[in-house]
């Protein structure tokens, strides 16, 4: 599955210039009267997990992300933008337990990013995006497989549903082609034992279409 998702991400890195090129020619950010966008997102996340339980303390795992946005300019003036989006976000993470034997951790989410944006004007139709915020995500999915003792059981287990954070990165668009790289800091104690403290992290680069 995660093969085919990366097959498509690069072909839609291929096709997207060119669907942009032959469609209707749209500059968001010059026409005053244009106040706000949809967008399509499609991605990869490499995520862990940082807790002061070495158990829980995971190295960093791949996975995929995809979903929708839409933005509104704050001011005409000023190309301030708050964008918002609805994601389903897969994140987790990889390690050993403590007779070394390997872990794995899926966490999937339904994430809502909340981020604002200024777009910088660099040439023709080509802008800088930088933006930050936050997200709220609940996990929908998950399991946690020890290939030591062969056992697989639900994440939530052992972490909570509910997750939120910080998100920062930058975009990149040319006419109707969208692409961001960022980070998301997990503030929100995950972890249901009461004695250890769990963050998620991830790093994200997506692409897609604005329209």
């Amino acid at each position: 599955m995660k093969k085919k998702i990366i097959t498509l991400i690069m072909l839609l890195a291929v096709t997207l210039p060119t669907l942009a090129q032959g469609g209707q020619h749209r500059n968001r950010f010059s026409h005053s009267n244009t106040e706000q966008y949809y967008g399509l997102r499609l991605g990869l996340n490499v995520a862990s997990l940082s807790s002061d339980d070495i158990i829980m303390d995971l190295d960093s795992r791949t996975g995929v992300a995809f979903g929708g946005v839409y933005g509104l300019q704050l001011a005409n003036s000023t190309p301030l933008w708050l964008e918002a989006g609805l994601y389903y976000s897969e994140k987790g993470g990889e390690g050993t337990d403590t007779e070394h034997n390997k872990v794995k951790c899926s966490l999937n989410y339904l994430q809502v990013p909340i981020v604002v944006k200024y777009s910088f004007d660099v040439y023709d139709d080509l802008y800088i995006d930088p933006f930050l915020g936050g997200y709220l995500a609940l996990g929908i999915t998950g399991k946690t497989k020890n290939y030591g003792s062969r056992t697989s059981d639900s994440s939530y287990d052992t972490f909570n549903r509910f997750d939120g954070g910080l998100r920062i990165g930058c975009g990149i668009e040319y006419q109707m082609v969208y692409a961001e790289l960022g980070f998301d800091f997990g503030l929100a104690n995950i972890s249901s034992d009461d004695f250890a403290t769990t963050h998620t992290q991830s790093f994200f680069i997506n692409i897609g279409v604005n329209f």
